[in-house]
């Protein structure tokens, strides 16, 4: 009975999670229920009711199976349970889980549907829930795209209620009192007399229980830990230094490797002489792996100094060699027809409106960024005959796993993938080179752990990076207001070139990364249009923080902003009354409202920029206050408002706001990544100074609840402001700086 019972519940669908998640359509494969994978090795007195609740006598475990790299995501996850399951998640044990399709991510596909965020239109909401098909198809448990909420946010609460009713259902059976007349509460089911049967007592029956999925989700007025300020958990142990990252993992009997990889990332080693790494102490051995040479020693410092004593004869990089004959080939695809990739914003007749009159032109650049986490690529491997065991910090643990079989020819199911958390990624781990290169040396000495973390020197020069870009914007203005606004965009297309990587194929198709944060944004011009140009891709790139909308947020609102000056108009007003959005225009409304706006101008040598952007689903307006100093530009304080729908956590929302601008900011400041010879020239932080901790403005940040979806927020918070700090930069200097980093033109106090 008790096997039968195990085979009927290994089928279950995760409730209706699925339903309300957008699946309950398309094709078998994509109806076809998942397996709960927590019944794979269920213990005797243990209960997985659903995928993401196991519960025994000793205690409750949630599984957050999107990944934690510093965004809090394991809190907020446990917290989306814990609200419907009727328990502290601070007393529950809190694992990423092992990886599987049970843990596809539906939503982080919907930005590719070719609607833009404001369109909740009928049609344009079909489409997205068709996004989730694929997304489940292809098992893409993946973290990125601000995300995690928007898809957890129904299926995580489902999860807890089909949990809290089959146990309701347990105790009922227990105690002969119908279910409906039971309450929970803190982790047990209430009787009507006060009694209380803990969940740990009722596991062992529960696990016999078909689940119980006719279930509503409690309302707002009832939440107990959703909406409410409280500490994430995972604070205390990240404030005394004993959270435990991938990096500090230690495995009995490990040994140590250092890489180096051809600084031409892509190309091949054509020779190596390691007579002297081979005699250095701690040395076990040096051996080949693709692109480059890898040294296996008895700790991490002396892997290091071999690899970096290795005389390596490299291959040509597959790539130019310059950063200028980079920007060359994308700056030669804009306007080229032959090159254009799409057109996604066409309205009114800008070539007939260009025609002839005053027109506005000015070209945008942005540069290539590194991702630059604290915590550099790390991953161990252990490898046998039988066995591929893998610990790393990853947003792709499944896509590991399944390029690991590739290389070690292994079944996926004797590939393992022990998720870790993460001091910081951006992006930077939705790759997994170092992984490979990890199991790659561990198949030289199976049976034993092989430990490998990158240099930061090699961390920094083999990222796959988020693409420079060239626009060149043109415009008119007439009657004090901007009539024409036409944008085009080139750069190589990151996700063809980041998801071949990933999914071993070519993607076809438009890239709409390459326009994405300015063809999608909620203005009204007469006559508007944004165009995408495909640059071949040169330099490896992938996401980072904000991905497309990251340059085009600078595009599109410098533009915008000059525009708007040429015409004679106030930055605000003519941005609200170009708002065709009501979530939107109120966000920019409210901007201005807590900044005080009544003007760019704040008297001699101080100035404030407004900026917006729309990404992610989550308007975004910023105005940020400056003043020139002898010494150069000094940041006074930054406005943020942003409207996600409904704040979850407020302050882990503000922390999300204020590290995205500081981010956005700092990169805008100071930060690029170069090239010469095909190696990147910046190697470490010295040579990428972010926003220094006495730079750091006073911040003022408003969230709204106007939005009609759920949204995140890790990321709107960069698009818009580089471009604030730039129109706030001349606002008070009268410098229009259509290049970043800043820092070329102009200092930083």
């Amino acid at each position: 009975m008790g096997r039968l019972r195990t085979i009927t519940r290994r089928t279950f669908l995760i409730g209706s999670a699925a339903i309300v998640g957008g699946v309950a359509f398309g094709t078998y494969m994509a109806k076809r229920p998942i397996k709960n994978p927590l019944m794979a090795d269920l213990e005797e007195g243990e209960a997985a009711i659903t995928p993401y609740i196991k519960i025994d006598a000793t205690g409750i475990t949630l599984i957050t199976p999107r990944a934690d790299k510093g965004q809090g995501s394991y809190t907020m996850q446990a917290r989306l349970i814990a609200e419907e399951l009727d328990i502290d998640p601070a007393t529950t044990n809190i694992t990423p889980g092992m990886p599987g399709p049970a843990y596809y991510n539906g939503t982080v596909l919907e930005e590719s549907a070719p609607f833009p965020a404001y369109d909740q239109s009928a049609m344009a909401e079909n489409i997205r829930k068709f996004m989730h098909v694929p997304a489940k198809l292809f098992s893409m448990q993946m973290t990125g795209g601000s995300s995690t909420v928007p898809d957890s946010f129904v299926k995580l609460r489902m999860a807890g209620a089909i949990a809290r009713e089959t146990l309701k259902e347990a105790a009922a059976q227990k105690s002969g009192v119908a279910r409906d007349q039971l309450k929970t509460e803190d982790g047990s089911v209430v009787l009507p007399d006060g009694s209380r049967l803990a969940y740990t007592e009722l596991a062992a029956a529960a696990a016999f229980i078909e689940p119980v999925t006719d279930v509503q989700l409690r309302p707002k007025s009832e939440w107990k830990h959703l909406g409410k300020p409280a500490q994430r958990l995972d604070m205390p142990a990240k404030c005394t230094g004993t959270e435990m990252y991938g990096i500090d993992l230690k495995i009995d009997g490990m040994v140590h490797a250092a890489v180096r990889a051809n600084p031409g990332v892509g190309a091949g080693v054509e020779s190596f002489d390691a007579s002297v790494a081979e005699q250095m102490r701690g040395v076990q051995q040096v051996l080949p792996i693709e692109n480059g040479v890898a040294v296996i020693a008895d700790n991490t410092w002396r892997a290091w100094r071999a690899a970096d004593a290795i005389d390596i004869k490299w291959a040509p990089g597959p790539y130019p060699a310059s950063t200028a004959e980079i920007f060359a080939q994308i700056e030669s695809v804009v306007d080229d027809e032959a090159h254009r990739d799409h057109r996604q914003r066409d309205e009114g007749d800008v070539d007939t409106a260009l025609e002839e009159g005053d027109i506005f032109e000015a070209t945008y650049k942005v540069p290539y960024l590194a991702h630059a986490p604290m915590e550099p690529m790390n991953a161990i491997a252990l490898v046998t005959d039988e066995k591929c065991e893998i610990w790393t910090g990853t947003q792709i643990p499944l896509f590991i796993r399944d390029h690991a079989v590739k290389l070690t020819g292994l079944d996926a199911e004797n590939v393992l993938v022990y998720v870790q958390p993460m001091g910081g990624s951006f992006g930077h781990k939705l790759e997994d080179t170092h992984v490979l290169q990890a199991v790659e040396i561990a198949m030289a000495v199976k049976g034993t752990a092989v430990k490998l973390v990158w240099s930061r020197e090699e961390d920094m020069t083999h990222d796959y990076l988020r693409p420079g870009a060239v626009a060149k914007g043109r415009g008119k203005v007439a009657n004090g207001k901007v009539e024409t606004f036409d944008l085009s965009v080139g750069q190589s297309a990151l996700m063809a070139d980041w998801f071949g990587r990933l999914m071993g194929m070519k993607i076809p198709g438009p890239d709409a990364t390459i326009t994405t944060g300015s063809w999608d944004q909620p203005f009204d011009f007469p006559n508007y249009r944004v165009t995408g140009y495909r640059a071949p891709v040169m330099v490896p790139i992938s996401s980072w923080r904000s991905v497309g909308a990251s340059g085009n947020g600078f595009f599109h609102d410098s533009l915008l902003d000059e525009l708007i000056l040429k015409a004679g108009a106030d930055p605000l007003a003519e941005r609200i009354r170009l708002c065709l959005d009501d979530t939107s225009k109120k966000v920019l409304e409210k901007v201005g409202e807590i900044s005080g706006w009544d003007g760019p101008s704040m008297g001699e040598n101080r100035g404030r920029g407004v900026a917006f952007c729309l990404s992610f689903g989550v308007p975004t307006a910023i105005v940020t206050e400056v003043t020139n100093t002898d010494a150069g530009i000094k940041i006074d304080k930054v406005y943020v408002v942003v409207d996600v729908g409904e704040v979850l956590d407020p302050v882990n929302l503000e922390a999300q706001v204020f590290g995205g601008v500081i981010f956005g900011m700092a990169h805008a400041m100071n930060c690029e990544t170069t090239f010469e010879n095909h190696a990147a020239q910046q190697n470490n932080y010295h040579a990428y100074e972010g926003m220094r901790l006495y730079q750091v403005p006073e911040f003022d940040v408003v969230a709204l609840n106007n939005g009609k979806k759920i949204r995140g927020i890790g990321e709107p918070g960069v698009p818009p402001a580089a471009p604030s700090l730039g129109n706030a930069i001349f606002a008070a200097t009268g410098q229009r700086i259509r290049e970043l980093p800043f820092n070329k033109q102009i200092d930083f106090v």
